[in-house]
C-alpha cells in the first residue's frame, strides 16, 4: 500500500474503526502473551534484553545510582548500574504465585567486589549487586518482609544473616561472594519458597514485588554491575 493510501486508511472510516479497536487488540495480544508464559511455566519480571523498564519504579535512599541500558559483548542489551556513594534501586510491584513458579532466575555481572569490610554492620552494608523479593505480610509497613540475594564481599555463598538496619524482617543470602568471579556473567536460580522458609521459618507461597539495587553509600565507595533478564519459572 502506498504511503498516501495508508494515511487515508488510518484517518478515514477504517482508521477510526482501527483506533477504536486498538485497545481491544492490545489487550488480546497481552492476554495471549501472558497465557503463553503461564503455559510455559514462566513469569517475566525484568525484560532488560528488550530495553523494557515498564512497571519498574525508582526508590531513592541516598543520592542516585545510575541505571541505563548497555549492550554486552554479544550485543544484547543489559541494565547496568553505576554507584558512587549512592543508594537507589528499581522496584517492580508484581504478584507472583510461588506455588506455580517457585524459581527466581536472573543473571548479573559485577566488575569488582568491594574491599574487605564487614558487610554485617551498618557501616559495611553495601553490595555491588542485589536482587530482592518482597512480601507485604500485613497492614503495617513494619510487617513487610524482604529476602535480599546479594553479591557479597566475604560472607560464604549460601550464608544467611539479618539486615543490620531492619532487624528480623529483612534477611540476606550470599549468592556470589568475593572477586573470584567478578567480570564474568553469572546465571542464578533460587528456589524462593525454600529460601523464604529458611529465612523466616514458615512456608510463604507468594511475593508482591521484586527489586534490584547497587549501593555504595555506607562505605563511600564505587561500584558497577549489570543485570540481565529476571523471571520466575516452574522448574
Amino acid at each position: 500500500m502506498r504511503r498516501e493510501n495508508l494515511c487515508q486508511e488510518l484517518t478515514g472510516t477504517r482508521g477510526r474503526s482501527f483506533v477504536r479497536l486498538l485497545p481491544a487488540i492490545l489487550l488480546l495480544l497481552h492476554t495471549r502473551l501472558v497465557l503463553a508464559d503461564q503455559t510455559a511455566g514462566i513469569q517475566p519480571v525484568g525484560n532488560f534484553s528488550s530495553t523494557d523498564l515498564q512497571g519498574w519504579e525508582p526508590e531513592y535512599f541516598v543520592a542516585e545510582t545510575r541505571y541505563r541500558f548497555t549492550p554486552d559483548k554479544s550485543g544484547v542489551p543489559v541494565l547496568c548500574a553505576e554507584s558512587r556513594g549512592a543508594a537507589s534501586g528499581l522496584v517492580r510491584q508484581i504478584p507472583v504465585d510461588l506455588r506455580k513458579t517457585p524459581y527466581l532466575n536472573w543473571s548479573w555481572r559485577v566488575d569488582a567486589a568491594f574491599l574487605r569490610h564487614d558487610e554485617k554492620t551498618k557501616q559495611g552494608d553495601d553490595y555491588p549487586a542485589r536482587v530482592y523479593v518482597v512480601l507485604d505480610d500485613g497492614p503495617f509497613f513494619w510487617q513487610t518482609k524482604a529476602l535480599n540475594y546479594v553479591w557479597a564481599v566475604r560472607a560464604p555463598v549460601d550464608s544467611l544473616w539479618i539486615s543490620p538496619y531492619i532487624s528480623g524482617n529483612v534477611k540476606l543470602i550470599a549468592v556470589e561472594s568475593g572477586n573470584a568471579r567478578t567480570g564474568h556473567w553469572r546465571h542464578e536460580k533460587r528456589n524462593v519458597i525454600k529460601d523464604l522458609k529458611l529465612a523466616f521459618g514458615k512456608v510463604i507461597t507468594r511475593i508482591d514485588a521484586v527489586a534490584i539495587m547497587t549501593d555504595t553509600d555506607n562505605t563511600g565507595s564505587s561500584a558497577r554491575a549489570c543485570y540481565g533478564d529476571i523471571f520466575f519459572s516452574a522448574n
